[in-house]
């Protein structure tokens, strides 16, 4: 009895032994299973990632394949439809410089080149932030196109009334620093008229409170564009920090705005009315489309604070910027190309409209062509130095650095064209031919 109770614990032990290793190899096949639908989502993951690296590498092949013909042939046409927009600017500027208000209140002529410089930089950063947006997918949707669309146009509201104002204050500052004294009438047209426009301030002249009531209107409303441009995130931290470019911006064209006040009204610098707006505009258009290719390829191919393989020399030397086989020195050679037949155009143009107040003679034209090559040559290779400073430093380029580079285009074409007129007048003297 007792030898079979043993045989039969036996029996039972090896029952259990053999059921341990089925218990095992099951819960072994379960581990082996939850592990393989672990795997299928990162090989999903992968794979997309993989996708989409070999996606931007085709596109930055055709980045590459991309031709100066075709550079040029997409930047022509407004390129040119711009000139003479800023042709007409200066018609506008030539016609109303004997107005009674630029006579009477000659510090408008400071708000001049700054309140152009702000459109300009507004409508640049705005394009800017907008072609990054679409190159870089953030807009593949129709509703993401109409929320960017809307909270950028409310951002550039508040910020064209805030630095309009101050735009205002500069140049009532620079005026009272020049003239010695400070009439609060003129300075609150003023202020009228860089949140509006020159004409309403020349009608507000005789018109006690309006200018003041202008003001406070746009000011009350800033609070409304605030509100819809924090809808977007991106836009929300470009109002805390987006402020310094700006009025930095303001603030050197103002310079140039006072280059132009202390000019326009010397008969030795007749014409500079005309000339100021294309020379500046000309120049702000072109550096802000090197500017926002740049931009756009940083985005594209590296992460804020980290320049790209091909971007690693943070100083590079003018041969690096005019004559490197990138995509960018390739775009800098053909915009800088398009400065002497875009300015041929504009100044025939000109002449044709019968503009100004100066003969196109030879000699002018010669300095003329030769203040915007500078111009245009010192700015693309500053954009260049600033998109890559700005970029280590982990800020947007499309929001620091193009008002930068429009202000100092004001400044650079105010002072080269107040340097044209002057050669010009020392070779020819009273022999200058005027119109009327």
């Amino acid at each position: 009895m007792k030898g079979e109770e043993a045989r039969q614990r036996r029996k039972e032990g090896r029952s259990r032994n053999g059921e341990r290793p089925r218990h095992r190899g099951k819960s072994k096949g379960k581990h082996r299973e939850s592990r393989l639908g672990s795997q299928e989502p990162e090989d999903v993951s992968l794979q997309a990632q993989q996708k989409l690296l070999a996606e931007e590498k085709a596109a930055m092949a055709k980045s590459q394949e991309e031709s100066a013909i075709s550079i040029c042939l997409q930047v022509l046409l407004p390129y040119l439809l711009a000139g003479l927009g800023m042709v007409l600017a200066g018609m506008v500027l030539d016609y109303v410089q004997h107005w009674d208000v630029f006579r009477t209140i000659t510090e408008v002529f400071i708000l001049v080149p700054a309140l152009v410089g702000l459109k300009g930089n507004l409508e640049m950063t705005l394009a800017s932030r907008l072609s990054t947006a679409a190159n870089t997918g953030q807009m593949d949707d129709a509703q993401k196109q109409w929320k960017l669309a809307t909270c950028n146009l409310a951002l550039i509201q508040v910020q064209a009334t805030v630095v309009g104002l101050l735009a205002a204050v500069a140049a009532v500052i620079l005026g009272a620093i020049s003239k010695g004294s400070v009439e609060l009438s003129q300075a609150a047209v003023l202020c009228a008229s860089s949140v509006t426009t020159a004409f309403i301030a020349a009608l507000s002249l005789d018109v006690k409170y309006l200018s003041p009531l202008i003001c406070a209107v746009f000011i009350v409303m800033i609070p409304l564009w605030v509100a819809i441009a924090k809808q977007s995130p991106s836009l929300a931290e470009v109002l805390k920090s987006g402020w310094q470019p700006v009025i930095v911006a303001m603030s050197i064209s103002s310079i140039g705005g006072l280059i132009l006040d202390k000019t326009v009204t010397d008969p030795n610098f007749e014409g500079m009315a005309v000339f100021t707006p294309v020379i500046n505009g000309v120049g702000g258009n072109l550096v802000a489309i090197q500017a926002s290719r740049i931009s756009t390829f940083l985005h594209f191919w590296s992460m804020p604070g980290v320049l790209p393989y091909k971007m690693r020399q943070n100083w590079p030397n003018p041969c690096t910027t005019f004559f490197s086989s990138e995509v960018n020195s390739k775009s800098a050679r053909v915009l800088f190309l398009l400065v002497i037949p875009g300015h041929l155009v504009f100044l025939y143009t000109i002449h044709l409209l019968q503009g100004g107040h100066t003969s196109l003679s030879f000699t002018f034209v010669m300095f003329y062509l030769a203040a915007a090559l500078l111009q245009v040559g010192i700015l693309l290779y500053v954009a260049d130095l600033i998109v890559r400073l700005m970029w280590r430093k982990a800020l947007d380029p499309d929001n620091f650095s193009i008002p930068y580079l429009t202000a100092l285009g004001d400044l650079l074409g105010t002072g080269f064209l107040a340097i044209c007129f002057r050669l010009v007048w020392l070779l020819h003297g009273t022999d200058m031919n005027l119109g009327n």
